[in-house]
């Protein structure tokens, strides 16, 4: 049993992780920005330094830190900007700060964003043996994260920190509730749901996963902590597919036709295609995604129809 700390333990990801955590017995505290009665919970932003301290402090010492806490998404980091690099460096250089004191080992959710525009097969040395040219990266959230990996890289460095840092790829599931930010997957089929119309860009083919299959592999790092290692974590190769066709798995499920639809040319400024290489998580995460799109949609679905009261 190990004593773990999640931060942003109450968001989408977060939630499933301290489920799956839990499961397999371990001492799990989450904090993060709301107000919940859930257990082993408290209230804190990453941005306030006294904040964390208080958690570490009254609910520590903490073997692991899983740091999720973060402003998610590209176009909510264009408008919330000031939040984006608060939370995102400032908030990412306080766990830091702490964990050079208390010698934690933390696992860093940064995100395949960090790989911009890149042409090739992303996988994670593109960051390392690339030139910065061909790693372009189109946003604040991509650039937040990639600063945040750097801080990680450099305490190690500095202070023999003990850092994995995990890139994860479009995960999607139950617990995510909709924001206009989120993710095509939950955008459309909330939207969907609603009967509201929405927008579908041509041409862009994404690898999608299942969230309890990316959590799955989440907590088995504490099983093979590797310090300085990285991993792309996301579903199977054979699961990349143009958006257009997971609309059209959306659709189906859900049971309407596409007269909600605007189709138009790709969208500027995104990646046209994210052809990722997980092969490394693979080996040493044993991370093995099981939920094909059709039945983690399904389940989306279903979760969405029973907390927004859909019938």
């Amino acid at each position: 049993m190990k004593r773990i700390l999640v931060t942003g333990g109450a968001g989408f990801i977060g939630t499933n992780l301290v489920n799956e955590l839990c499961s397999r017995g371990h001492q799990v505290t989450a904090c993060d920005l709301y107000n919940t009665d859930r257990d082993n919970y408290i209230r804190c932003d990453v941005r306030n330094y006294r904040q964390i301290e208080h958690v570490l402090n009254e609910y520590g010492p903490f073997d692991y830190v899983y740091h999720l806490a973060a402003e998610y998404g590209r176009w909510n980091g264009e408008a919330y900007y000031e939040n984006l690099w608060q939370t995102n460096v400032v908030g990412t250089k306080h766990i830091i700060r702490f964990q050079e004191k208390l010698n934690f080992k933390m696992v860093f959710f940064s995100s395949a964003e960090v790989y911009g525009d890149f042409a090739g097969q992303m996988d994670e040395s593109v960051m390392e043996d690339e030139p910065i040219k061909a790693t372009y990266q189109m946003n604040d959230y991509a650039i937040s994260k990639w600063a945040g990996e750097l801080m990680c890289l450099n305490s190690a460095r500095m202070f023999d920190t003990e850092t994995v840092r995990v890139r994860p790829v479009n995960c999607y599931g139950i617990h995510e509730e909709y924001t206009p930010y989120r993710g095509f997957i939950p955008k459309f089929i909330y939207l969907a749901l609603h009967k509201k119309p929405y927008t579908l860009y041509k041409g862009h083919k994404r690898i999608i996963d299942y969230v309890e299959d990316t959590c799955r592999t989440f907590a088995n790092i504490v099983d093979n902590f590797i310090p300085g290692e990285v991993y792309n974590i996301g579903g199977k190769k054979e699961w990349e597919k143009d958006i257009k066709e997971y609309s059209d798995i959306i659709l189906k499920t859900i049971g309407i036709d596409d007269s909600l639809i605007t189709y138009k040319e790709s969208e500027p400024h995104t990646t046209m295609v994210k052809t990722i290489d997980f092969s490394k998580a693979i080996k040493d995460l044993s991370h093995a995604p099981k939920v094909p799109p059709e039945e983690g949609i399904k389940r989306t679905v279903e979760w969405m129809k029973d907390y927004y009261r859909i019938s």
